[in-house]
């Protein structure tokens, strides 16, 4: 396979994973945010194992079952994980260099885009980790998105996705929130990244609290459990076909 031109794609984080995987160090992977000051990714810690995890992601990744779709799925770290636990997932992603770096860890993977990608049929787990709610975009997207989950689930199937509520950057010292409801869902935010001259286009990204996600689901035909919830207003839900 040749590898493919980061430069070229707009591929950042591709860039970064390969790097750190083919030399085992990597430059900042930087993070910019019309909302936010300059941030950064540690490219480390998209090669985490299962120890190394998150209380939601492990909780996640027990959960999973039958047919996996790991979706967004970097450097594939959930899907290692997966197959030590014994269990098989296809993983997806839209970074040519992430998916060849997981093709060399053994991992199936298919280079498409959640929306539209062909995975090879129907699965009983969707995988959405790393605020896997961020790839819906905005909440007028949510149709769209369970459209597109109900076309992937096998009958029983589940969706176990991660986010957070990002309603604390707004709260004031009395305890109150300084949230514009006439204005666009807080959770709405666009990013854009960079790893040395390796710049990529401005995307949106979707932090969703649990209340708007169930709404959205309920909205669809679908069922949204909360199933755990984290240190920092984040929770891991579980989202399937409300019979």
């Amino acid at each position: 396979m040749t590898k493919p031109d980061p430069k070229a794609v707009k591929d950042p984080m591709g860039a970064a994973i390969y790097e750190y995987f083919t030399l085992g160090k990597s430059a900042r992977l930087r993070v910019f945010s019309p909302d936010f000051e300059e941030d950064e990714i540690p490219v480390s810690e998209l090669f985490r194992d299962f120890g190394q995890m998150p209380y939601l992601e492990k909780v996640a990744l027990e959960m999973c079952q039958g047919a996996i779709l790991d979706v967004g799925a970097g450097s594939g770290c959930h899907s290692v994980a997966l197959g030590q636990m014994g269990k098989s997932a296809t993983a997806v992603d839209i970074s040519p260099l992430s998916v060849e770096v997981m093709r060399l860890r053994g991992l199936k993977a298919v280079l498409a885009d959640f929306y539209d990608g062909d995975f090879g049929g129907q699965y009983d787990t969707i995988l959405m980790l790393m605020n896997g709610s961020g790839i819906v975009g905005r909440v007028d997207n949510f149709p769209r998105f369970f459209g597109r989950v109900r076309e992937l689930l096998r009958p029983g199937g589940c969706v176990l996705m991660d986010s957070s509520d990002l309603r604390y950057l707004y709260e004031d010292e009395d305890g109150s929130f300084a949230i514009d409801l006439a204005g666009d869902y807080y959770g709405e935010l666009q990013y854009q990244m960079q790893y040395r001259d390796i710049k990529g286009d401005l995307f949106d990204w979707l932090y969703v609290d649990f209340q708007t996600l169930s709404y959205y689901a309920q909205q669809s035909g679908f069922r949204a459990e909360l199933v755990a919830e984290g240190e920092h207003f984040d929770y891991l839900a579980k989202i399937y076909i409300d019979k």
